[in-house]
Order: C-alpha cells, then sequence, then structure tokens
C-alpha cells in the first residue's frame, strides 16, 4: 500500500494546535485585527431580469430602511444590468437613500464573475457594515461568490433580521430540523453578509417624492473576459410561483391522498389563485415541490390564503402567517391552525370545498347568494 502524502510545509506553519489535535486556522488565527468603524451603512443588491426587480429586492429594501433607520446611517441599493436606470430610480422611491448603478451590455444577464466583481468593488471603495439580498437561486450563488473574497462570514437564508445596540446584525434562520430559529452573528468582521427569503419582509410604497443620488459605477470586466455565455432561459411552464401570488389555497394531509387537490385546484380557479401545500402533502407524493409552504418551500405573503386539511405545525405556519387573510378549514376543532387563522371552519373539506366553489360561481354570474351548511 501507497503511503499517503505528507503535509506541505507551508501548510504545517499555519496549523495551530489544541491539546493534541490540530486543526485549521480560522480568520482569526491568519488575519491581523482591523478597525471596522469606517464601515458603515446599508446595502441591498437589487436582483433584476429582463430590467424587472425581484419582488424579495424591494422587500428588503423596507426592511433595509427598517434597520438603517434604526442604526441613524443610510441606505444605498446596488443595480447590476443592462438599461436599468429606471430600476435605480425606484430604489429611490422605495426607500433607498443611494444607488450605485452598474449598467452596460455585457451585464444584461446574470453571470457569477462580471456581477460579483462590481459587488465587490462597490463594498470595498464604499464600506457597507451590511450587505442583504435575495435568498433566490441568483442571490445565493451571488453572495457566497462575494463572501468567499471578503474577510466576513455569511448567514443564508434568512426569514427575521435585526441588529442590537452594538450595531450587529442578527440574522435569523431555521436549524435543528426547522425546529426553531438560530440568530447568528458575524462580531468580528465587516460587513455583515446575510440573504433572506422572498414574502417575509414588507416592502415600502413607491413614493415618488423621495430624493436620492445615483452614483455610476464603471463595469468591471470586458466581454472577451468573461468565460461564460448565456445561450438562452429555458421556461418551465408549469412551475408554480408562490412567492408571486396574491391568492393561495393551499392543502395538507387532512386531503387523504392527491386526488383532493382536484377540489383545491377548482376553489383556485374559481378564486383566481393557485394550489399550495404542506410539507406533509409534498412527502407523501401527493404536488409537487414547488408547491410546498414552509420553511423548507416558499413563504408567502398573499391577500387571502386558505389552510385547509393543515393541521398547523410550526414548520408550516412560519411560511404563511403574513398573509392578510387566513381561512382555515379543519374536521378538528384542537388544531393548531386556527390559532393563526383570521377565520376558522370545523367541518369537512369535502363538503365545504365544493359548497364554496359553487357560492362563488354563482356570485360571478349575479345570481343570488348560496347558503353552505356547516
Amino acid at each position: 500500500m501507497n503511503d499517503l502524502p505528507k503535509t506541505s510545509p507551508e501548510i504545517d506553519k499555519t496549523d495551530t494546535t489544541v491539546g493534541t489535535k490540530s486543526r485549521r486556522p480560522s480568520p482569526r488565527d491568519v488575519m491581523p485585527e482591523k478597525d471596522w468603524s469606517d464601515y458603515r451603512g446599508i446595502l441591498i443588491v437589487v436582483e433584476q431580469r429582463n430590467g424587472i426587480a425581484k419582488k424579495v429586492s424591494w422587500q428588503l429594501l423596507g426592511e433595509g430602511r427598517r434597520l438603517a433607520d434604526k442604526l441613524n446611517t443610510h441606505l444605498s441599493a446596488l443595480v447590476i444590468g443592462s438599461n436599468v436606470s429606471a430600476l435605480a430610480k425606484e430604489a429611490i422611491y422605495r426607500g433607498a437613500d443611494q444607488v450605485y448603478l452598474c449598467d452596460s451590455e455585457e451585464l444584461k444577464d446574470y453571470r457569477t464573475r462580471p456581477y460579483s466583481k462590481v459587488c465587490l468593488t462597490v463594498i470595498g471603495q464604499y464600506k457597507p457594515e451590511i450587505v442583504l439580498m435575495g435568498a433566490t437561486y441568483t442571490g445565493r450563488d451571488l453572495a457566497g461568490a462575494i463572501a468567499t473574497h471578503l474577510p466576513t462570514g455569511l448567514t443564508a437564508d434568512c426569514t427575521q433580521l435585526d441588529v442590537d445596540e452594538q450595531r450587529l446584525l442578527l440574522a435569523s434562520r431555521p436549524a435543528f430540523s426547522e425546529k426553531m430559529l438560530a440568530t447568528i452573528l458575524c462580531k468580528q468582521f465587516k460587513p455583515q453578509m446575510a440573504t433572506a427569503r422572498s414574502g417575509v419582509f414588507l416592502a415600502l410604497p413607491l413614493d415618488p417624492t423621495r430624493d436620492g443620488d445615483i452614483i455610476p459605477i464603471a463595469s468591471q470586466m470586458k466581454e472577451d473576459e468573461i468565460v461564460t455565455r448565456v445561450l438562452d432561459f429555458l421556461e418551465q411552464n408549469d412551475y408554480v410561483s408562490l412567492e408571486d401570488q396574491e391568492i393561495i389555497v393551499a392543502g395538507g394531509r387532512g386531503l387523504g391522498g392527491p386526488e383532493a387537490f382536484a377540489l383545491l385546484q377548482n376553489l383556485a380557479d374559481a378564486l383566481g389563485g393557485v394550489v399550495g401545500a404542506s410539507r406533509a402533502a409534498v412527502d407523501a407524493g401527493w404536488i409537487t415541490h414547488d408547491h410546498q409552504v414552509g420553511q423548507t418551500g416558499s413563504t408567502v405573503r398573499p391577500k387571502l390564503y386558505f389552510a385547509i386539511g393543515i393541521s398547523g405545525a410550526v414548520q408550516h405556519v412560519v411560511g404563511m402567517q403574513n398573509a392578510d387573510m387566513i381561512v382555515a378549514i379543519n374536521r378538528d376543532p384542537n388544531a393548531p391552525i386556527f390559532k393563526v387563522a383570521h377565520l376558522g371552519i370545523v367541518g369537512d373539506l369535502f363538503t365545504l370545498v365544493p359548497a364554496l366553489c359553487t357560492a362563488i360561481k354563482a356570485q360571478k354570474d349575479g345570481q343570488e347568494s348560496v347558503g353552505i351548511a356547516l
């Protein structure tokens, strides 16, 4: 058997020893102490596609405004893309004090390296103490790429954000198999970075009377320096984006099987909404994961949310508790879902849901209202 390769002397010199066990050095071991007092302000990285911003970006601007006011500091936004100057103005209208705008043709479509180089340039030059972006596919990729080049950490997929009197970001995310929230702090380094879920925070309404500075940022790479190319986007037509919906009709284990989701689809169609589901229904294979609401699914904030046959486990509730109106239908009068519902109906869903569909369709047709026997 061949001997394992020996560790190089360079690595040996950086190893530290605790007792008899060797460990790799932490940033605190190998980096000199630094004064971070010149890092001030909050930066929101605005995600866009084809000139349309993701809702989570405006939601984070709303939350960023609250945190900035609490810290008595400024709120900035970073807009990257091509022909996106309108988004820079909208960011000001939605709460930003200033916007860094990098508008260039090679930035039309998201690619990790050119986007991350722009972000690193802005962070290095303007030194925000907190950097936030959406926990989308793009946001997760970009945040990870940036954090690897900075002497700091990254808290991913947050559902709560706050700051304390020491200007520390309190970033909370699900932990321990989603049974509790862990609050993570980055005490030693700046900027403090986090990604946050869509649908958790509330966007501020547009205020065209707000003024702010738009600061141009030069693109950091030319097209021939970028090794990747975007050839095309393939749309998944049957994919359900729950985060953008105003009406969701969700079902859980109480449906008893996949066939019952046809009833929920009828109700969703009557209301002009979409179908959602609890994790139990998804794990059972009754419906696909893109319909799942909760800590491991989508976090939603619709105007109307039906929770049908859903018991109300905390993992599901944290994903829909911010809905404007929650209507729960369950046969168990002691189901936890009734504690968060604005309107609770105890009864058989197989009777109630068809009756609701009939009443809604009758109202749309201008007929007399139909009574529902509970």
